[in-house]
C-alpha cells in the first residue's frame, strides 16, 4: 500500500518522532596511538588545545581534509592523534556526539578526561 504522508497527518507525526531519537550503531573508538581529549581553548587558525586522557594537554589542530566539516567548541569531546615526532602536538580526528558519549561515559572510557 502507497500512500502520501502529507495528507495523513496521524502519519506524519509518527515519522516526525522516529526521525527525531537520535540512534548510534557504533562508537568510534581510540585504537593505536589515538587518544581522548576535551577541547580546552580555540586558538584559531584551526589550532586548539586540548587536554588528553592521558594527562598530556596538546596544542593541537584541525587536519585541512576536515576543517570545513568538523566544527569545534570548548568542552566537546574528541579524538586525537599524537604527532610521532612531537608528543606535544597532535591531529583531530573525530568530534564525538552527545549520545556516544554518554556511551563512552557508562563504559569508563571518559574517567581520566575528568579527573585531573
Amino acid at each position: 500500500m502507497v500512500f502520501n504522508r502529507f495528507k495523513d497527518k496521524s502519519r506524519r507525526n509518527t515519522f516526525q518522532k522516529q526521525g527525531a531519537i537520535e540512534v548510534f550503531t557504533r562508537v568510534k573508538l581510540p585504537q593505536g596511538k589515538e587518544v581522548l581529549g576535551v577541547v580546552e581553548q580555540r586558538y584559531g587558525g584551526a589550532k586548539m588545545l586540548v587536554k588528553c586522557a592521558d594527562n598530556i594537554p596538546r596544542n593541537c589542530r584541525v587536519p585541512g581534509r576536515l576543517k570545513r566539516k568538523l566544527w569545534l567548541r570548548e568542552g566537546d569531546i574528541v579524538l586525537i592523534e599524537p604527532w610521532e615526532f612531537d608528543n606535544d602536538k597532535g591531529d583531530i580526528l573525530f568530534k564525538y556526539n552527545p549520545s556516544a558519549i554518554e556511551w563512552l561515559k557508562s563504559r569508563g572510557y571518559l574517567k581520566n578526561l575528568f579527573e585531573f
